[in-house]
């Protein structure tokens, strides 16, 4: 009887090939390699405050080496950056407005409560430098606030939206942490009550 030549090695490698593209192709979509990045994903259209923001200032997946676990938000306050740390040297970088001159700090803290289109009280102590101010206002579009809020524990400020998307990147505020709308909604979907806080004036080389 006569036999079939066994087929030749480079033809049987493509065929193998051909058979596992499937498998690969499925392994290849579930790598979480930048699948954070929000302008990546499925009809995604940025909102008009994101696009007041330079390209640098944008959310997006960054390279970030820390010794922090994943989850934790470390500030650079020199930098106008918020890192939400992913592990696997990756941060979700966030621009930011923070505290001008005289207003600015750092620290070790933990949000200890969350709010959606959260009101706003101004604290003695901003009243006092600004008496103009009001002394209570209930949360929506025009409040200074924002969409969303993270309040940090021991202290009197916050991780916050805002209704002037155009101060992001600025040391403009008291000492408060702002991001536009669209971004500090992002980031209150991923933070949970307890997340540890890490604040630093300048990243470190």
């Amino acid at each position: 009887m006569h036999r079939p030549a066994a087929l030749p090695a480079l033809v049987l490698a493509a065929l193998l090939a051909i058979a596992a593209a499937p498998a690969l192709a499925q392994s290849w979509r579930s790598t979480p390699t930048e699948t954070l990045r929000i302008e990546d994903q499925p009809g995604y259209e940025p909102t008009a405050d994101e696009e007041q923001l330079s390209p640098a200032l944008q959310r997006q997946m960054v390279f970030f080496r820390t010794t922090e676990p994943p989850g934790t938000i470390i500030v650079h306050t020199s930098e106008r950056f918020l890192y939400v740390v992913q592990g696997n040297n990756r941060a979700l970088r966030y621009g930011i407005g923070v505290g001008r001159d005289g207003f600015q700090w750092q620290g070790l803290k933990s949000i200890v409560r969350k709010a959606e289109w959260p009101d706003w009280t101004p604290p003695p102590e901003m009243i006092e430098r600004q008496p103009y101010l009001p002394r209570f206002m209930a949360g929506g579009p025009g409040n200074p606030m924002g969409a969303r809020a993270l309040y940090i524990g021991g202290t009197v400020y916050r991780i916050h939206g805002t209704n002037q998307p155009q101060t992001i990147g600025h040391a403009v505020s008291s000492g408060c942490f702002r991001l536009v709308n669209a971004d500090v909604m992002d980031l209150y979907e991923r933070i949970p009550v307890g997340t540890k806080v890490v604040v630093k004036q300048a990243p470190e080389l």
